[in-house]
């Protein structure tokens, strides 16, 4: 059983998301080295590691000989540690799809899978060699080595940015997916492709301009409140990352309340496919609504305040439904208020308002099914 692992880069982008999600796992003890650490600490941790995750390394070096000394020597060093500890611990390499590209930052990256290899068959000791494509998540550092991380962040601070060819295509990989993998690892459960090769198996194929649209989307999305789709995986996890680079200044952002002497009505989230919800405030003795729709449907949530909301059906004035209260025949009411939280369907066919009964303001978290068209509105106006 792990009871303790030892992560390199353990201040990196990947580390950093990891040794958080590590650091929540009962009786798991998390040992972090990074480069602020001394190789005396390293020997110390690997001679108590039950499991390494290796993921120090170096991808913008100034001088391209530090590709072999910070990804390849510093491999074989942790690794020779690790084999005079006499432990034979497991150990996951992250690595790089680069491994395969014929370049400095690849040969490291290939000497450092064969050094981990060699371990495995040496020791018998289990070995990870995860190859990554680009990572992109929160903590990444713009202007560093990640597109995504340099573009949420211009976008986000009102910075331009550059795109040679929105054509390109790029994989890209998340850095929760990273990290659930990882840990999937260390319980037993690698998704291995090929001997000690392993992947993350949830990858995204996109263009560099399908990325930035996106970006560009989320950043009106302020003004014109349309939300992403939550279903959509990449676009779930890219609007994530675009809102972790917001400036702590401008995490909040103004709405536009169309405000009259009867109160408010406020627009806060738009989306094509679940339609949108609004805030409306209701002053004291005024009733809203008096209308009714063919298709269109409601869902109305008093959260402060008391008020009722009448219902007649049309072309059925006269007759008495129900068990409901009703002021008068063929009117059902419905009692609310946000002492008691519940949500009360608005059907088609039915002449609906909602009047505000107390002495406070009567604040109601409206959602309708389809965004307003003014084109086709479905909306007609009868007096409950």
């Amino acid at each position: 059983m792990v009871k303790t692992v030892l992560v390199t880069g353990a201040e990196g982008f990947v580390g950093r998301n990891l040794c958080v999600t590590l650091a929540r796992i009962p009786d798991l003890t998390v040992l972090k080295f990074d480069i602020r650490n001394t190789e005396e600490e390293l020997a110390a941790f690997v001679n108590v590691a039950d499991f390494v995750i290796h993921l120090a390394g170096v991808n913008r070096p100034t001088n391209p000989e530090e590709f072999k000394t910070g990804n390849a020597d510093f491999t074989v060093r942790l690794l020779a540690l690790l084999g005079a500890s006499g432990r034979r611990a497991p150990v996951l390499l992250s690595s790089s799809t680069q491994a395969l590209a014929d370049n400095p930052y690849g040969a490291s990256k290939r000497l450092a899978e064969a050094a981990v290899s060699a371990y495995g068959r040496d020791t018998g000791a289990e070995v990870f060699i995860y190859r990554l494509p680009n990572v992109f998540g929160k903590w990444c550092r713009p202007n560093y080595n990640s597109a995504v991380a340099t573009w949420c962040h211009n976008i986000t601070h009102d910075l331009p940015i550059q795109v040679r060819d929105p054509e390109a295509s790029l994989t890209l990989v998340y850095v929760d997916d990273v990290v659930d993998e990882f840990i999937s690892a260390l319980n037993g459960q690698a998704s291995r492709r090929d001997g000690d090769i392993c992947h993350v198996p949830v990858l995204h194929a996109v263009t560099l301009g399908q990325i930035v649209e996106l970006l560009h989307s989320f950043n009106r999305s302020r003004a014109d409140l349309h939300v992403p789709d939550q279903a959509e995986g990449f676009s779930k996890k890219l609007y994530a990352t675009y809102l972790s680079y917001l400036p702590e200044n401008r995490f909040s952002y103004p709405l536009k309340m169309n405000v009259d002497a009867r109160g408010s009505f406020t627009e806060f989230i738009k989306t094509p496919e679940r339609g949108q919800v609004s805030v409306n405030i209701s002053k004291p003795g005024i009733t809203k609504g008096n209308h009714w729709h063919h298709t269109k449907n409601e869902k109305f949530l008093v959260v402060s305040g008391r008020g009722v909301i009448r219902f007649r059906k049309i072309g059925d004035e006269f007759q008495r439904r129900g068990a409901e209260a009703q002021s008068e025949p063929g009117i059902l009411e419905y009692v609310v208020s946000g002492e008691k939280l519940e949500v009360v369907d608005i059907p088609p066919g039915y002449t609906h308002n909602i009047e505000n009964v107390g002495d406070t303001d009567l604040v109601t978290v409206m959602w309708a099914n389809e965004l307003l068209d003014p084109n086709k509105p479905d909306t007609f106006f009868e007096k409950v």
